[in-house]
């Protein structure tokens, strides 16, 4: 086929979902002629599974993403249909927003900032080559011919590598929701040398709502008063549509069990792995054979649509099947299936071929994020997108790239674990993954990450000024707390009392009462106003620190402990052959993703603790080497 130059830029990003999306705008907002090479218009920020956003660990990635200046929470909040902070009989650490959205409504918001972004272009097109020049991107090819050069490239292909979509018998090549497959990419990308993988995913059945009994199911309504995901906004005002919630039972599992044998999953047509920490309905009743139900919930695809997304229920069957086990739920017996549920099996690479700034290390130039890399979810590509687009521009700039460690948002523990440990099945975020998950509540993301994307020039004034006016408030008021001593009253003695806490027999600080569980800060307010202006962002951050002061002071000694190691940077030429105490494993996992430091290292499969101390004594023989040769 004859090929022609279609354009020039300086970054061409292969995707427009949740990743493609979060890296062409924060390229082109920091200065770069950038290009978005998508499969299908149409397919703009698509929610090809749950049309949601947030949720357990979640939401911090999605408020990490909003405090650097991404869009993903700007635009779920403009489509929320009902929002709900999960969680909140727990600490902090773990409360997690999450919002049921409107799919067409996320997607038409996503697609009016795309279109009106300065420096970014949009095209349809399928990406089969990957252009080389010198060792460097040079640009890429289309399936019609067109060139389109860069100096950065970012691959955010999602599921569509070789996407095959297979319901019971049938099996297709297919992208999600019928869309066209990649399906030249993945043997250009072999060329490169990449390493890839073949991971599945899925999704469950979308029903018609004119067919549910809702009387016969639970209303899980949202949150009154509840935050919005950005931190530019003040709340969400939208309508709070109503979920339901329903159950399997023994008839929905016989049915499942006698159809087992007609199952991709079991009959060896699905050759993928699939995501552990969400399985199939199918897979469900399998391992958890003693569970007598399963939770189910019907959640809306949009506020103007019938069609309702069956969480829960995701499956590969054949489609008879499907309606026979939807049709023993409870508020479901006479349900019409609009669209079945099927699983999906794609391409994806070892995302250990990356470094830290998600770029890949054998072609200059080749950035990857989202689930290409490995990962699921909406909001774990768009954390990948943002910091995929901002080091795409650093590159281009010849500046260091733009670095997030574990220690400093959700988004540095994500990309860490999946260049440094690598993933055997589609990795999902979850709080337990983050060490220091107190440090990196949902609530400080805006003072944890948005001076730094100021800097960079990502952060708008708008953004940088509210986030500082907090900063600023809550320290004054902290500050004024552990001043203020309240004297005994009848007042606090009753606020006290209700509190379950004992009252103090003289005066104390007011900052020693809020440590009190069971006391709050709004009651200690309103006893003794306080002088300094104060937000309800920033009565928030101070109840938190002051409450939890002593576990927080914890984690940062931890974080000072884990940053030295992180601080002690391994020359990226070392011959790791060379060093004769290292275990063979060791030495063939560090040369093959040269770690940047010691802490990272550590955090390779396959380096123990016996290896990390040859690594720590060669680098401080080389530092004192070094010092008697200056």
């Amino acid at each position: 086929m004859q090929t022609f130059v279609a354009g020039e830029y300086d970054v061409v990003v292969v995707g427009a979902g949740h990743a493609g999306c979060e890296a062409a705008l924060a390229a082109a907002r920091l200065g770069q002629k950038t290009l978005m090479l998508t499969i299908q218009l149409d397919s703009i920020a698509l929610m090809a599974c749950n049309p949601s956003v947030g949720g357990t660990s979640k939401g911090q990635i999605v408020r990490e993403v909003d405090a650097l200046g991404g869009q993903m929470g700007l635009c779920a909040d403009a489509s929320a249909l009902q929002t709900r902070m999960l969680n909140t009989s727990k600490g902090p650490a773990v409360h997690s927003l999450r919002a049921q959205a409107d799919k067409g409504e996320y997607q038409r918001q996503i697609r009016r900032v795309v279109e009106n972004q300065e420096n970014l272009l949009f095209a349809q097109g399928e990406c089969t080559r990957i252009l080389t020049h010198n060792g460097r991107v040079s640009g890429i090819e289309t399936k019609l011919g067109a060139r389109y050069h860069c100096r950065a490239l970012v691959l955010a292909t999602g599921v569509y590598l070789r996407g095959k979509v297979i319901i019971g018998e049938h099996a297709a090549d297919s992208g999600p929701s019928g869309l066209f497959p990649a399906t030249e990419l993945t043997a250009g990308l072999l060329d490169l040398g990449m390493k890839l993988m073949r991971f599945k995913t899925g999704t469950p059945a979308r029903v018609h709502g004119r067919s549910l009994d809702y009387a016969a199911m639970t209303a899980q309504h949202g949150d009154n008063n509840c935050p919005a995901f950005s931190f530019l906004h003040d709340g969400v005002s939208s309508p709070q549509q109503p979920c339901y919630l329903t159950w399997t039972n023994s008839e929905t599992h016989r049915i499942i069990r006698e159809n087992l044998h007609r199952s991709p999953l079991y009959s060896g047509v699905i050759e993928g792995t699939g995501p552990r920490y969400c399985p199939s309905i199918e897979d469900k009743v399998v391992r958890f054979a003693g569970k007598e139900r399963h939770q189910v919930f019907i959640e809306p695809e949009g506020l103007h649509s019938q069609e309702m997304y069956v969480q829960g229920m995701s499956s590969s069957l054949p489609v008879d099947v499907q309606l026979a086990m939807l049709r023993t739920l409870p508020g479901l017996e006479r349900v019409e299936m609009m669209r079945p549920g099927y699983a999906i099996e794609y391409d994806c690479m070892d995302a250990t071929q990356l470094d830290a700034s998600l770029h890949y290390r054998a072609l200059q130039g080749l950035f990857c994020a989202g689930q290409i890399n490995g990962s699921s979810g909406y909001e774990e590509a768009a954390g990948q997108g943002i910091i995929a687009g901002i080091n795409a521009t650093q590159y281009l700039k010849g500046e260091p790239p733009f670095l997030v460690d574990r220690s400093e948002g959700y988004i540095g523990v994500l990309i860490d674990d999946l260049v440094t440990k690598g993933t055997a099945e589609p990795y999902r975020m979850m709080t337990s993954r983050a060490e220091y998950r107190l440090l990196l509540r949902q609530d400080n993301a805006d003072l944890r990450l948005t001076e730094r994307a100021y800097r960079l020039g990502l952060a708008s004034e708008e953004r940088y000024a509210r986030a500082m006016k907090k900063r600023e408030e809550t320290e004054r008021l902290t500050q004024w707390l552990r001043n203020t001593v309240l004297p005994p009253s009848e007042r606090l003695t009753e606020i006290l009392r209700q509190a379950g806490e004992t009252p103090p027999e003289g005066g104390v600080r007011m900052a020693e009462l809020l440590r009190r569980p069971a006391v709050k800060l709004e009651a200690l307010l309103g006893l003794h106003p306080s002088p300094n202006e104060a937000g309800k962002e920033a009565l928030e951050q101070t109840e938190i620190h002051l409450k939890y002061e002593g576990y927080i002071e914890r984690q940062q000694q931890e974080v000072e402990r884990f940053q030295r190691l992180e601080s002690r940077a391994i020359p990226q030429d070392i011959d790791y052959s060379a060093l004769g105490g290292l275990r063979i494993e060791a030495r063939q996992k560090l040369a093959a993703q040269r770690p940047l430091s010691l802490g990272q290292a550590s955090r390779i499969s396959g380096v123990s603790p016996a290896d990390m101390a040859v690594l720590m004594v060669t680098l401080d023989q080389w530092a004192k080497r070094g010092k008697r040769s200056e």
